[in-house]
């Protein structure tokens, strides 16, 4: 389903030219739910956003579905991304000019979905603010707006799903209920799960952890998730290095 080959990502400061990711290598199946674990400023989100084609690499090769995301232009990376991505972000990114139904039926109506609003109202239900409908970003709380851009995320029932820091604004209670729709569609649409996220907890849910450190990624290969799977060494392994 994603596949990275020596995957570099350079940023140009004051102070010369800054690494953020050293040459990443992994590969990720297709149904997997993946936890990306690391302290702030470690390379997390920048490796999320190029994986999604939401950004391009330095240098290196990303294929998400069989599609090369380094050889595409942003238009084409933009379709790919409305066919088969959703994404959660950590700033929520909703459009301040529309509602919170709105925000959430958007990317089905860029991909024509049917019946756009019953399935937005839908996925409202599910995250618990569908009496926020016709609210404004500007009139929601944190955790709602989060909770309506988890919404949209949902909307398309993505092939691949990109989270980072999904519950990062939630109280318990709504954790509870965004990580249970999270490995919801993970295991009932075999959608494919990547998150970051600084909750061990979280991270021990998904069916591997991979620990970015200053740029290098490395599989955590020690205990077993709280799913029923474990992350003792295999294929994987040998590939998710750096």
């Amino acid at each position: 389903m994603i596949k990275t080959k020596d995957l570099i990502k350079t940023v140009s400061t004051s102070e010369g030219e800054l690494q953020i990711l050293q040459p990443v290598n992994f590969s990720v199946e297709a149904g997997e739910s993946i936890a990306i674990i690391g302290a702030s400023g470690s390379g997390k989100s920048t490796l999320l956003g190029l994986l999604a084609g939401l950004d391009t690499a330095t240098s290196g090769e990303i294929w998400l579905d069989g599609a090369p995301l380094h050889d595409l232009d942003e238009e084409a990376r933009a379709q790919l991304r409305g066919e088969k991505v959703g994404f959660i972000f950590q700033s929520f990114m909703l459009v301040p000019s529309l509602t919170a139904l709105e925000n959430i039926m958007l990317p089905a109506e860029i991909i024509g979905l049917d019946n756009p609003k019953a399935r937005a109202l839908e996925v409202l239900k599910q995250v618990g603010v569908e009496h926020r409908a016709g609210h404004y970003p500007n009139q929601l709380s944190g955790g709602e707006q989060q909770r309506v851009a988890i919404a949209r995320a949902f909307i398309t029932s993505p092939k691949i799903l990109f989270a980072d820091e999904p519950t990062g604004n939630l109280d318990a209670h709504n954790s509870h209920n965004v990580e249970s729709l999270l490995f919801d569609l993970n295991k009932q649409s075999n959608t494919t799960l990547i998150l970051v996220t600084h909750d061990p907890e979280l991270a021990k849910k998904c069916d591997r952890q991979l620990a970015m450190t200053a740029g290098e990624l490395v599989e955590v290969t020690t205990g077993s998730t709280s799913m029923g799977g474990s992350t003792s060494p295999s294929k994987q392994d040998q590939e998710a290095s750096v």
